[in-house]
């Protein structure tokens, strides 16, 4: 697999999919600008009364729960249930799962339209997985990425997604296969909202790439990389921002597989 990754990043610039998102406030500029640089084409729509045709007309859906509301929750549910009565490929991103019982319930109805990808933090996915075990810390991670890779394969088992938990390793699970990626640098965790970048960045290669486990490696090992080599250049979280997009839009082939830093358990 690691050799098809770069084929795969070139086969995003090549077919520029158009990705519907449902995201949140804090970071729709953010990961609109990611996908522009990676040569997707970001739709940023959240009308109940237009999600339907938008995600008919786009190649994949992403449903981001960061700044939830009773009026987003419907327009989640209704292009949820769409993409999958079509057939298209959709992401779910926990934002804060157990945080709230409302934000649960809504992940719970999410969850019945059996995304084809689940990204979160460790703690997110424990909390999908219905433990209380963990708890969540606002929208950031009290677990380790290891901790979550049980609740991972229970998640796969019960809705057929790949899973990929997102850490100082970022783990993708599907079946019997556990990748691990363990790119990035610590710099990236004082950016808000690379996570939903990288959520991103996954609707946009799912939406071209046939083998999802391969279209979620390839954009995390991308984001990854990108973030590594961006962290070298920066002065802080604020360059960071602004380096990480230039990276995503100008990395070689050397660079990305000179960096990257795989394994498959």
């Amino acid at each position: 697999m690691e050799k098809t990754l770069w084929k795969h990043i070139q086969q995003v610039r090549a077919q520029s999919p158009l990705v519907h998102n449902i995201t949140n406030f804090v970071v729709m500029n953010n990961t609109a600008n990611a996908l522009l640089a990676v040569g997707a084409s970001p739709i940023m729509a959240h009308a109940k009364s237009e999600v339907v045709e938008m995600v008919t007309i786009s190649d994949s859906l992403v449903i981001n729960i960061g700044t939830l509301d009773e009026v987003w929750s419907e327009s989640m549910l209704l292009a949820a249930n769409t993409a999958s009565q079509l057939g298209k490929p959709w992401i779910l991103d926990p934002v804060g799962a157990g945080a709230t019982s409302y934000r649960d319930h809504i992940l719970k109805e999410l969850l019945r339209e059996k995304p084809t990808v689940i990204r979160g933090n460790a703690s997110e996915i424990i909390a999908l997985n219905k433990s209380n075990l963990i708890k969540t810390k606002g929208v950031d991670s009290t677990s380790q990425s290891g901790e979550a890779v049980l609740a991972a394969l229970d998640l796969h088992q019960h809705y057929g997604s790949v899973v990929c938990i997102s850490g100082e390793t970022d783990i993708v699970i599907s079946g019997s296969q556990e990748i691990h990626l363990k790119n990035g640098h610590l710099l990236m965790t004082k950016v808000t909202g690379l996570g939903c970048s990288a959520t991103a960045l996954i609707g946009a290669f799912m939406a071209v790439i046939t083998n999802k486990t391969e279209a979620v490696t390839a954009a995390m090992a991308l984001i990854g990389v990108a973030g590594e080599l961006a962290e070298k250049e920066s002065n802080g979280p604020g360059s960071l921002q602004v380096k990480l997009l230039d990276k995503l839009y100008n990395i070689t082939e050397a660079e990305f597989n000179n960096t990257l830093k795989f394994g498959i358990l």
